[in-house]
């Protein structure tokens, strides 16, 4: 009989003594129900796997920043599988204005975040029915994910009303202190409405040698915060990190930089990078290096800002916080470095000078490598973007300020992190 045969099926072994299994017990295991372990060594032998809870979470990843990143891990949290949609360009124009980055670079930033198991292109901007009932049949997805601030249409209605209604929405903990918002407000400092009549040039020019011009307060009328208000904790650093050193014979890569607005370009040197080795050491310098570099008004996120985005990259294995500006004997030593690379795409060539070069100790041992660079895109690019295109962006930012304004007002704790 069935009934028989399903209650004399498995076994518990616990401490050497054998037992049967009840049926009422087995039918519970056989459908996934129970847990694999009993404690004290108790082993169940599993007949059938359960199914992956899959969850999805969209997005339109803009300028994307740590606080993308760490909603997509807390969204991963919630389930075994974790499926990204990236909203087309045209959704984008329609619902926000024009976006910083195209999507086929947002594709590549969101593919690269160590959470992301699967990426779809083109997702609407809101979640339609026909959307939804494609996800759940298609893409067998179980809970849609949002953080706790609100998606409003144009219209004024809420853009994830049917996920909830369904009962399978789920929401997260908003990241504080960044917002694509934020970060575009920051390099509109020098772009307010009274400077119309300074040439894009000029712009340009004011970002790359630092140039001053007027200061807000919080509570001015500029289009975006001006300082981060990002509060870094250690948690945060552990949850962004791998937890895990090289292996005893491992071929240990080293690169640096800025990291400035951490774009597709990063990602796609850092991945080239990768290949070259086993684990991948990621030297990311300190704000004083790069603002001697490359102007007062740089880098445009702050040291910890920048080490988070880069942790999140699925390439990356560990980086050193605030990493020398030369590439010392004694850091390789560290480090136990087999080789040192940089892009041929870069802000700075100071790897090409034959003297004051920050790689002349590399250089020497024969360790150093010029990779080329996948992608002509550099943080000048993004920077060009904003600037050239500036009143459209300002028209943005001062829309989704209100919005931001609202939800701080209204703001409550959530838990999660």
């Amino acid at each position: 009989m069935v009934w028989e045969k399903e209650k004399i099926v498995g076994s518990c072994i616990i401490g050497g003594a054998t037992f049967a299994v009840g049926a009422t017990f087995l039918h519970l295991f056989l459908k996934g129900e129970l847990p694999l372990g009993l404690g004290l060594g108790a082993r169940l032998v599993s007949f059938r796997k359960r199914r992956p809870v899959r969850v999805y979470m969209d997005g339109c990843f803009d300028m994307m920043h740590y606080g993308h990143c760490n909603a997509l891990r807390q969204a991963r949290a919630l389930g075994d599988q974790l499926v990204v949609g990236v909203v087309s360009d045209e959704e984008i124009i329609a619902n926000k204005g024009p976006p910083v980055t195209p999507l086929h670079e947002r594709m590549v930033m969101v593919k690269a975040v160590k959470w992301v198991d699967e990426v779809i292109s083109d997702a609407p901007y809101a979640i339609t029915e026909d959307f939804m009932k494609r996800l759940f049949d298609e893409y067998q997805i179980d809970y849609i994910i949002h953080g706790d601030d609100p998606c409003v249409l144009p219209d004024g209605t809420d853009a994830y009303a049917l996920a909830k209604k369904a009962g399978r929405y789920k929401q997260i903990k908003r990241t504080e202190g960044v917002s694509s918002t934020d970060i575009v407000g920051r390099m509109l400092l020098c772009v307010r409405e009274r400077s119309n009549s300074h040439s894009h040039s000029s712009l340009q020019r004011q970002f790359s040698h630092g140039h001053n011009s007027p200061k807000f307060d919080d509570g001015g009328s500029s289009a975006g915060t001006r300082v981060s208000h990002f509060l870094p904790t250690s948690r945060r650093i552990v949850q962004f990190s791998n937890g895990k050193g090289p292996g005893p014979d491992a071929r240990i890569i080293y690169i640096d930089g800025a990291f400035d607005l951490f774009h597709a370009g990063h990602v796609e040197i850092l991945r080239r990078a990768r290949e070259l080795g086993d684990f991948l050491l990621v030297g990311i310098h300190n704000d004083q290096t790069v603002s001697a570099r490359s102007g007062a008004r740089h880098p445009i996120m702050n040291l910890h800002e920048r080490s988070l985005s880069v942790l999140a990259c699925r390439y990356v294995d560990e980086v050193i916080i605030g990493a020398p500006s030369e590439v010392s004997k004694d850091t390789i030593t560290t480090f136990d470095i087999s080789l040192v690379v940089h892009g041929t795409v870069a802000e700075s060539d100071d790897f090409q000078k034959e003297e004051g070069n920050p790689y002349a100790v590399p250089i020497s041992m024969g360790i150093f490598q010029i990779l080329e660079s996948p992608l002509d895109i550099t943080t000048s690019t993004i920077i060009k973007r904003i600037v050239n295109n500036h009143e459209a962006y300002q028209k943005r930012n001062l829309k989704k300020e209100a919005s931001e304004k609202k939800y701080y007002e209204q703001k409550a704790f959530v838990t999660g992190d």
